[in-house]
């Protein structure tokens, strides 16, 4: 019989949000279950800094957690190590401090205005004094992905028909098509957030579990038993199928 492994989509800095979907996950595993996390812990919302200090003490306390690294979470580190603003997965005239992507939301967190027109050697200067060494340690070591005999647990998702040792991390982070679109089998079942939906989707070949917490929707948090999948909610188990 598979163990219960839990999983959780996008955080973005929905620290209440976070807090609601591990109390559901709590009521239905346990204290010691497994969990593990699709990425984007910053940007967007409220208190990035107090989603990160969250991680950090969970793995101090020796939380059973996996934590992976989303798109989001590289910006925070680019930032803070190479003073970067954009990804070339994105378009050239979107910089990680515009609101579409929440740059500016996560240094208000750690008390650093990084609003447009604020000289940028200075928000650095002041991020890299205000983030404290332990979340960017934490950071900097996220993985990338997680498997088990079953399932495939990742950010945004796989190059299709590409063996998982010779995957890259820009499209670990940042694929949408052709992941998006491909409909055959990946052997495991691929968990993933990333493109924000309405709701979690079950498409067959994979399960996207950001319901658009960064776009203040709720958080999710979704149990696996082998390939089998369940959403939790206040009143127990929902399944989730194709």
């Amino acid at each position: 019989m598979s163990h219960p492994i839990y999983a959780i989509g996008d955080v973005h800095g929905q620290i209440g949000e976070l807090h609601r979907v591990l109390s559901l996950i709590e009521a239905d595993g346990g204290p010691d279950a497994q969990v593990v996390f699709v990425g984007d812990y910053v940007d967007r919302g409220p208190d990035s800094r107090g989603v990160v200090q969250l991680l950090v003490d969970a793995r101090a306390a020796g939380r059973n957690w996996i934590t992976l690294k989303g798109n989001h979470d590289r910006y925070l580190t680019r930032f803070l190590d190479f003073m970067i603003v954009h990804d070339p997965a994105t378009r050239a005239d979107l910089q990680w401090f515009d609101p579409r992507l929440g740059g500016d939301k996560t240094m208000a967190s750690y008390g650093v205005d990084a609003q447009e027109g604020a000289p940028l050697k200075e928000v650095h200067a002041a991020a890299v004094a205000s983030v404290p060494q332990s979340h960017r340690d934490y950071l900097d070591q996220l993985p990338l992905m997680h498997m088990t005999d079953d399932l495939l647990f990742v950010h945004a998702g796989i190059r299709p028909r590409v063996a998982l040792d010779r995957q890259v991390e820009d499209d670990l982070v940042w694929i949408r098509q052709p992941f998006l679109e491909y409909r055959r089998s990946h052997e495991r079942l691929v968990v993933h957030g990333h493109t924000a939906l309405e709701q979690p989707e079950h498409a067959g070949n994979r399960v996207n579990l950001d319901g658009g917490a960064g776009y203040f929707r709720p958080l999710h948090a979704a149990v696996f038993e082998g390939t089998d999948c369940w959403l939790l909610s206040d009143t127990g188990r929902v399944p989730l199928r194709p």
